[in-house]
C-alpha cells in the first residue's frame, strides 16, 4: 500500500510537471501562431488522444459502453459546459501569455485554489478563516508579481487573473459533475468543445497560416498530447488512494515548475520581488490546501468511537 502511495505521489508530481513545463510550450508557440490556433490544434490533438484512450477502455471493458449510453445526456451537459469554460480560460491564458513570462504566468493561474473557495460562497458554503489568511497572502504575493514601483499592472499579466477566474469556475463545475460521469468520457467530450469553438473562430477572425501551425508542431504537439492528454489522464489514474489535500499541492506545484522551466529553457529570469510574490503565492496555495483538510481529518478521528 506505501508503496502504491509513493508511485501515485510521484505520478502526481510528473503531470505537475508537464503543466509547469506547457507554459514553456505557450510562451513559445505564442511566437508563431495566434492564440485561437494554438488552442484548437492542441485541443484537436487531446480529443484524439482520449477517443483513443476511450477506445481501448471500452475493448476492455465492454459494460463501459452501457454506462455511457444510459448516462449520454449528463456526460454531453458537463462536457459541453466544462470545455466552455476551459475555452475562455485557456484562451485568455494564452493571450495573456504573450505579454507576460511564462514562470508569472504559471504563479498567477495558480491562484484559483484560493479563488474556488470564495467563489463557491456564492453557493451558499462557509469560508473558513485559514482560507481568508490564504486570500491575503495570495493578494500580496500577487501585488508584489504584478505591480510595479509605478503602481501599474501589466497587461498579461492582468489577463492572467482573469483566466485564473474561468479557471475557478471550471474546477467547480467539474465538481458538480465528477461523481456522476466518466471523466476520461467527460475530459474528451471537453476537448472535443474546445476544439468546435476555437476552429470556427480561427476561420471567422483568424484566416490561420498552416506554414505557422507546421513550424510551432512540437509547443503544440506537447501541450496537446502531453499536457492535455498524458497529464489529465495521470492525474485521474494517480489520485486514486491519495488525499485530495496532498494531491492538490502536489500539482500545484506546477507553478514552481513553470518558473523554472521558464528560466532553464526560455532564460527568463525573475526579480527578487517577483520571488518573493512567488513563495507568498505558494504559502497561499499550501494554507488553502492543506491545512482545512489536515484539520478536517484529526477532528474525523477524535469523533471516532473506540470499537469494544
Amino acid at each position: 500500500m506505501q508503496r502504491q502511495t509513493l508511485r501515485n505521489s510521484f505520478l502526481l508530481l510528473l503531470t505537475a510537471a508537464i503543466w509547469g513545463t506547457s507554459f514553456v510550450a505557450q510562451s513559445v508557440g505564442m511566437e508563431t501562431v495566434n492564440p485561437l490556433v494554438f488552442n484548437g490544434t492542441r485541443s484537436i490533438l487531446a480529443t484524439v488522444f482520449l477517443m483513443i484512450v476511450m477506445l481501448i477502455r471500452m475493448k476492455k471493458a465492454p459494460e463501459l459502453r452501457v454506462r455511457l449510453r444510459q448516462g449520454r445526456r449528463i456526460h454531453l451537459t458537463g462536457g459541453i459546459v466544462c470545455g466552455i469554460l476551459l475555452f475562455a480560460a485557456s484562451t485568455i491564458q494564452s493571450y495573456g501569455i504573450k505579454y507576460t513570462t511564462a514562470g508569472k504566468s504559471g504563479f498567477i493561474t495558480a491562484f484559483y485554489v484560493v479563488l474556488v473557495p470564495v467563489i463557491s460562497m456564492l453557493f451558499g458554503k462557509k469560508v473558513s478563516r485559514t482560507i481568508w489568511l490564504a486570500i491575503l497572502l495570495a493578494v500580496g504575493g500577487l501585488y508584489l508579481i504584478c505591480i510595479n514601483e509605478s503602481f501599474t499592472i501589466n497587461r498579461g499579466d492582468l489577463l492572467t487573473m482573469v483566466c485564473a477566474v474561468f479557471f475557478s469556475f471550471h474546477i467547480l463545475t467539474i465538481d458538480h459533475y465528477t461523481d456522476q460521469v466518466d471523466g476520461i468520457a467527460m475530459s474528451c467530450i471537453q476537448f472535443l468543445t474546445v476544439s468546435v469553438i476555437s476552429v470556427i473562430l480561427m476561420i471567422l477572425f483568424v484566416h490561420p497560416d498552416f506554414r505557422a501551425v507546421r513550424d510551432a508542431w512540437l509547443p503544440i504537439g506537447y501541450a496537446g498530447i502531453f499536457s492535455c492528454g498524458i497529464a489529465y489522464t495521470l492525474q485521474v489514474v494517480a489520485q486514486k488512494g491519495i488525499h485530495p489535500a496532498v494531491a492538490s499541492l502536489l500539482m500545484s506545484m506546477e507553478s514552481c515548475i513553470s518558473v523554472l522551466a521558464g528560466w532553464l529553457i526560455l532564460h527568463q529570469a525573475m526579480s527578487a520581488r517577483e520571488l518573493a510574490g512567488c513563495g507568498l503565492m505558494f504559502a497561499a496555495i499550501v494554507l488553502a490546501d492543506v491545512l482545512p483538510a489536515v484539520i478536517h481529518q484529526k477532528s474525523d478521528l477524535q469523533n471516532v468511537e473506540p470499537v469494544g
